[in-house]
């Protein structure tokens, strides 16, 4: 059963489905999910309005909110919820890594851990710097792929304040990874480091053996 917290925004998202919506989300999502149908807009003006009438979670409840809607079929609750997580960061304790990682294991897709990653697992490292070093070490030797790729991604929107001898460190360790959203990550974390730093982004990638997709991705905007 759904949290309290939750059941009027469900009871909404629900009104305004759309099946057709719906069969779209799920077949580009692969099959994976069901879906309410209410397209990003919708959703986000929903949820602007549910938060203006109910406000955000206690804090004592923060957690098993986020878990009830990471139990929902439908892949909105999910969305919904990360966005309530993400109004919630400044709250954030030092235990809130184990829910982080909950969240990316859990139903994991490029879809929700392409956000929990930059958006919440940075906030909380900058919360947290002290539990940085010993997470990502962690999460690296897990053999998870969704968990690695939040190593390299969670810097995406560091901008200035990248740690660029981490990035390339991590990378180096999964160059040779074989997994196609491992690569992506890696041209993907790269392509936006390149947007401040092109000459040091290409000459790691001439001096690194990166595969092909992660070097084009890499390279994209800079040649």
């Amino acid at each position: 059963m759904i949290h309290p917290y939750l059941k009027k925004l469900e009871d909404q998202l629900q009104m305004q489905g759309n099946p057709v919506i719906a069969s779209g989300a799920k077949a580009y999502l692969r099959n994976q999910f069901e879906f309410f149908g209410v397209k990003a807009p919708e959703r986000r003006y929903i949820l602007a309005a549910f938060l203006k009438s109910e406000g955000l979670p206690k804090q004592t409840e923060f957690e098993p909110v986020m878990k009830s809607a990471w139990e929902h079929p439908c892949r909105e609750m999910q969305y919904v919820s990360m966005e309530i997580a993400s109004k919630m960061r400044k709250h954030f304790t030092s235990e809130s890594i184990d829910l982080l990682e909950y969240l990316i294991c859990n139903k994991s897709w490029w879809d929700t851990v392409d956000y929990i990653a930059p958006q919440l697992v940075s906030s909380y490292f900058m919360n947290f710097p002290e539990m940085q070093a010993e997470t990502i070490d962690k999460w690296m030797a897990s053999g998870n792929i969704w968990l690695q790729r939040s190593c390299l991604l969670f810097q995406l929107k560091a901008k200035d304040k990248t740690d660029e001898t981490l990035l390339y460190q991590l990378i180096k360790e999964l160059a040779a990874h074989p997994d196609f959203f491992i690569r992506k990550a890696i041209g993907w974390a790269l392509r936006e480091h390149a947007k401040r730093n092109p000459e040091s982004v290409k000459h790691f990638v001439d001096s690194t053996a990166l595969s092909v997709l992660s070097k084009r991705e890499a390279l994209k905007h800079i040649g």
